[in-house]
C-alpha cells in the first residue's frame, strides 16, 4: 500500500509540474504576443539613447496590433486593431523595414504624416522650422581593447518638447544635408540618434516607414551588457553588466 501510495504521490507530483510548464509557457507566449516583445540592440545606430547589448521590452499595444505584432506575422487583416492609437513624435519605435519585413528596425520617430523634413548642416528641420539644437558635453565612446574617444553630443528637442540626446561623428557628414521629404499619408519619417552612422528614412534602404509595419513602442531597457568577449564570460559579468541601465525608461 505504501509503495502504491508513494508512485501515485511521484506520478502526481510530475503531472503537477508539467501543468505549471505548460501554464507558464501559455502565460509567456500571451504576453509575448500581445503586451511585450524583448529586443536586443546589435548596432549602435542609437546610441546614445541606445547602446549594444542592451535588451529592452517593446509594447505591442501601443499602436493597437498589426500583422506584425503575431508570431510569423500572418497576414489575417490589414491595417491596425483597435485604431486610434498613434505614435507621436520623438517616439522610439520598432518596425519591420518597408523592403525586407523580415527584418527589425529600431529608430526615433520625426516625421509624421504630412510634415515636410529636411536635414541643414546637421541640424532637422519640420516643416520648415529648425528643431532645438543644443551643445552638450561629449560622450565617450568605449570598445573593449580600444582607447576611449569623445563624440560630440547635442541635445534636440522636438516641437512637441521631447528632448533626447544626439550623437555627430562626422562634421558635415554624408547625410548632414539632405533633400526636404514629403512624408505620405500613414507613413512615418524614422531617424536615429547617431546621426552619422544610422540607415533611415534619409537613405532608400528604409525610406517612409508604413504605420502597419511598426512592430511597438520600446519602453524598458531590462539588461545590458558591455558589447565585446567579456559579454559572453559569464564569470566577468559583475563588471561587463552595465548596472546603471538596468530598469532604465527608454525616452
Amino acid at each position: 500500500m505504501s509503495v502504491t501510495s508513494g508512485t501515485k504521490r511521484k506520478e502526481g507530483g510530475v503531472g503537477e509540474t508539467i501543468r505549471v510548464i505548460f501554464h507558464a509557457l501559455i502565460i509567456a507566449l500571451v504576453i509575448r504576443t500581445f503586451l511585450f516583445q524583448p529586443f536586443n540592440i546589435p548596432s549602435g545606430s542609437m546610441k546614445a539613447t541606445l547602446l549594444v547589448g542592451d535588451y529592452l521590452f517593446v509594447s505591442k499595444y501601443s499602436y493597437g496590433y498589426s500583422q506584425y505584432s503575431l508570431p510569423l506575422s500572418p497576414p489575417l487583416f490589414s491595417g491596425r486593431l483597435p485604431g486610434g492609437f498613434m505614435p507621436e513624435r520623438g517616439d522610439v519605435v520598432v518596425f519591420r523595414l518597408p523592403k525586407d519585413t523580415s527584418t527589425d528596425y529600431i529608430k526615433r520617430v520625426i516625421g509624421l504624416p504630412g510634415d515636410i523634413v529636411q536635414v541643414n548642416g546637421g541640424v532637422v528641420s519640420i516643416n520648415g522650422v529648425p528643431v532645438k539644437h543644443e551643445r552638450i558635453t561629449d560622450f565617450i565612446e568605449t570598445e573593449e581593447g580600444a582607447h576611449d574617444a569623445p563624440v560630440k553630443r547635442w541635445r534636440d528637442t522636438l516641437p512637441n518638447g521631447v528632448s533626447f540626446e544626439t550623437l555627430d561623428l562626422v562634421d558635415n557628414g554624408f547625410a548632414d544635408n539632405t533633400r526636404p521629404y514629403t512624408v505620405p499619408a500613414g507613413h512615418y519619417f524614422m531617424m536615429g540618434d547617431n546621426r552619422d552612422n544610422s540607415t533611415d528614412s534619409r537613405f532608400d534602404q528604409v525610406g517612409f516607414v508604413p504605420f502597419e509595419n511598426i512592430v511597438g513602442k520600446a519602453q524598458i531597457i531590462f539588461f545590458s551588457v558591455y558589447e565585446g568577449e567579456r559579454a559572453w564570460q559569464f564569470w566577468r559579468w559583475p563588471v561587463a553588466v552595465r548596472w546603471n541601465r538596468l530598469f532604465t525608461i527608454v525616452r
